[in-house]
Parts: structure tokens; sequence; C-alpha cells
């Protein structure tokens, strides 16, 4: 079963179901996040809630998606309590982009990616019931830089670059008891500054706090071993760039239940009510292949896996000209 959050003609908002080709309306749903919290409070799973509620009116989630309806699966009252963070070097393919981004001048010397992308090969997926090496984490920002599919991702005047990098996400909510409970599975572009990552290793921090998008559908249930999808550079409607990519725990170094475990050991991310959405990783970048894009560019990342596609223009904002200026309080 997919879930999307999706705006009604009238303006209201509404949560639709889609199983196949069919889609519906779930009664008495305004967003995922509530729904999920009722799902908690019953005891349910979430596709149970859904179920248990029935269906309400056909919607055609195309149509919607077409005319810029569709928001993203899940979102937060307070946008301060939806966080969203991610790993890298997780996918089998990563390691040789990476590699050559952070490469030293001695060849026979392994940089600090290679070093991190062996750990996961050998430690990443622990036998069940015992903790394996912690992968590479960052932080992206928060709700406010969430950006709905179809919106624009907004590239910073002082960036080097703007790059997309199609991704799986898990979205968890964290119970009233502080345990992590994940809701599904999203596409995702978690888009960041390749220029500035390969400028100096210790910018990674620096290079991904940019805007990200992830939906328009949440799969819930388990992520497959193998998704197989494709991401795309459209210049005025025509690919510029196209390349499939792969995920899922047979395409990966670590295990989903590391990745989640070495995110959700901080206390910090299991605060009751909070959401999470948290990136894991891809081995596929038009960066690699030394694609440049331009304001008005669109990413696309389709899998059949997830529905439709995730589609974002490209936003390249003007320079600062002068510092922020900070006043006395």
């Amino acid at each position: 079963m997919l879930l999307s959050q999706i705006r009604m003609g009238n303006g209201e908002r509404a949560v639709a179901a889609r199983e196949g080709r069919t889609a519906w309306i779930v009664p008495g749903a305004a967003s995922i996040y509530a729904l999920a919290r009722t799902a908690l409070t019953e005891g349910r799973l979430l596709e149970e809630e859904v179920a248990a509620r029935g269906k309400g009116e056909p919607v055609d989630l195309a149509q919607a998606l077409a005319e810029g309806r569709l928001l993203l699966p899940i979102d937060h009252p307070d946008p301060a309590h939806l966080h969203l963070t991610g790993t890298g070097l997780t996918h089998l393919g990563s390691a040789s982009t990476r590699n050559a981004m952070h490469a030293k001048s001695d060849p026979e010397t392994l940089t600090d990616s290679m070093k991190m992308f062996r750990m996961g090969m050998e430690d990443g997926k622990p036998e069940p019931g015992r903790i394996g090496v912690q992968p590479e984490w960052f932080y992206k920002g928060n709700g406010h830089t969430a950006v709905a599919p179809g919106g624009a991702l907004r590239s910073p005047g002082f960036a080097l670059d703007a790059g997309e990098e199609p991704e799986i996400a898990g979205i968890y909510l964290i119970a009233p008891d502080g345990v992590p409970r994940r809701l599904g599975f999203a596409l995702a572009n978690e888009f960041s500054d390749h220029v500035t990552e390969r400028g100096n290793y210790l910018w990674l921090a620096h290079s991904k706090l940019r805007p990200a998008s992830f939906g328009p559908e949440l799969l819930l249930g388990g992520l497959p071993a193998h998704v197989a999808g494709t991401s795309r550079i459209l210049r005025q409607g025509q690919v510029r760039w196209e390349k499939p990519f792969v995920s899922g725990e047979d395409n990966m170094s670590h295990s989903l239940g590391n990745l989640e475990h070495h995110h959700f050991k901080y206390d910090v991310f299991r605060q009751p009510g909070d959401v999470h959405v948290h990136f894991f990783g891809t081995a596929t970048l038009s960066f690699a292949d030394e694609i440049r894009v331009d304001h008005g560019d669109v990413f696309e990342i389709v899998s059949p896996v997830f529905g439709l596609p995730l589609r974002n223009p490209l936003e390249q904002c003007p320079a600062a000209t002068r510092p922020v200026q900070i006043e006395r309080l």
C-alpha cells in the first residue's frame, strides 16, 4: 500500500491511499502524521488503521501531481520537530565516486572514504542481535528545508554545485515511549554540493546543509531487497542525463537495521512526537559524469516500487554581496 498527502480542490488537506492503480481518500484523515498517531493509540499498524476507515471517494493522483497538489508524504505541525539526516558510503557502487573525489596524492594511500566503505563491507551487516560498524552520518536540516514534490530545490548563492542524489528514505515517528516506529519508505532527492565536499572532506557537513525532497508516495511495510529506478536531469522537457540506480539491502554494504541503530542510538533522536526522514545513500550521481546543472533544470527520480515520480526544478539563488548581519540584543 502507498499513502500520500494531497490538497483537495477546495484547499483542504487529505490523505490518499493506493493499491495498484486504484487510489482513494482515507476518510477522516487530514495528515499522515495524525493518522500514524491514531494508529499508535489504537495499537494498530498504519495499514490496519487505513483499512479500518474504509474507502472514501476515488482520486486521480497523477492529475493531482500534475496540478501541484501533492504534498510531502509526511510533515509535522512544528517543522522544527521533523529531522532530515542521512548516511553515506552505504551502497556497493558508492566507493569509487567518493574515492575519486577525495583521492590523495599517494595512490597507495587509502582515502578516508575508502576506509569507511571497507569498514561497512566488513561489518555493516551484523548478525541479528549484534551491533555492526557505524556508518558515515550527516545532518541536512529540519522541516523548514523539506521541499514538496514539484517544489524548487533552492541552491544558495554561496554553493559551488547543485547535484541530485537519488535515494530511498526511511520515515519514522517517535512513539510516546521513545521507541522509533517506521512508517515506511519514500523516494528521495538528497540534494548536495559535491564541489564543496570535494574541496575538503571536512566540508562535508557544509555540503549537506541543503534542501531535500522526498515522496510523493509513502510505501508501507518493508523495503524490497532490490529496488531499481532511474535518475534523470531534464532541460526544457528534454533528457540531458539519465542513469539507472539501485538500492535495497542486496545492493548495500550496510543493513537497514544497522543504519537505523546508529541514528537512533542517540537519545536526542528519540524524542516522543518527533518525525525523522533518514536518507540511506546512493551509488549514482550525475556529478560523477561531470554534469553541471543550471537554473530551471528538473531532477526526476522514478522507481515502479514507489509509484509516482519525484520531480523538482533547480532554483539558483543569487550570491550574497555582504556578510550575514548580526545585531546585538
